[in-house]
């Protein structure tokens, strides 16, 4: 059976092309438009958001994978970058997202290209679980670095 579960903000409006957001886990920012639509550098975007969005839930589900994968996670860092398209009737969607996380797990006495191969499946599966991810209409692609570490230097395999 399926559930539900509801999120929500609060945002007001306080002046020019500036607001605050108060989110539903409690914390309160301010916002604006980008500086490219007569908004303000220094502070969170809607479009930034957006990424940072993704981004953080794609590397919660890693985190989660990489448990249930059993894998030894020393460490994830990830860039994401977003892609904006702007029709001719200036209507705008973001077209792309893409991943590229570093990720840096220890072999443990197992033969590296099987860490390896267990951090990709576990990387497909937050890819896969991914709320977020799995809610834009964007093609979503992810450029991964594994590095499995194996006797203090790291091993390292792009994706």
């Amino acid at each position: 059976m399926s559930r539900t579960a509801v999120y929500r903000t609060a945002v007001r409006w306080t002046g020019a092309h500036r607001g605050r957001v108060v989110l539903g886990n409690g914390p309160e920012m301010d916002f604006s438009a980008p500086p490219d639509a007569h908004g303000e550098a220094g502070v969170l975007t809607p479009e930034d958001a957006f990424v940072a969005a993704a981004n953080t839930c794609v590397m919660l589900m890693f985190v989660w994978a990489a448990e249930r994968f059993r894998l030894s996670l020393l460490a994830y860092d990830c860039t994401a970058e977003g892609t904006k398209l702007i029709e001719l009737d200036r209507t705008e969607r973001f077209c792309r997202l893409v991943f590229r996380p570093v990720i840096r797990v220890a072999a443990g006495g197992e033969p590296v290209a099987a860490v390896e191969a267990r951090t990709r499946r576990a990387l497909d599966a937050a890819r896969k679980y991914s709320l977020v991810a799995n809610s834009v209409t964007a093609e979503i692609v992810v450029e991964p670095d594994i590095r499995v570490v194996a006797g203090g230097e790291p091993s390292r395999t792009a994706g």
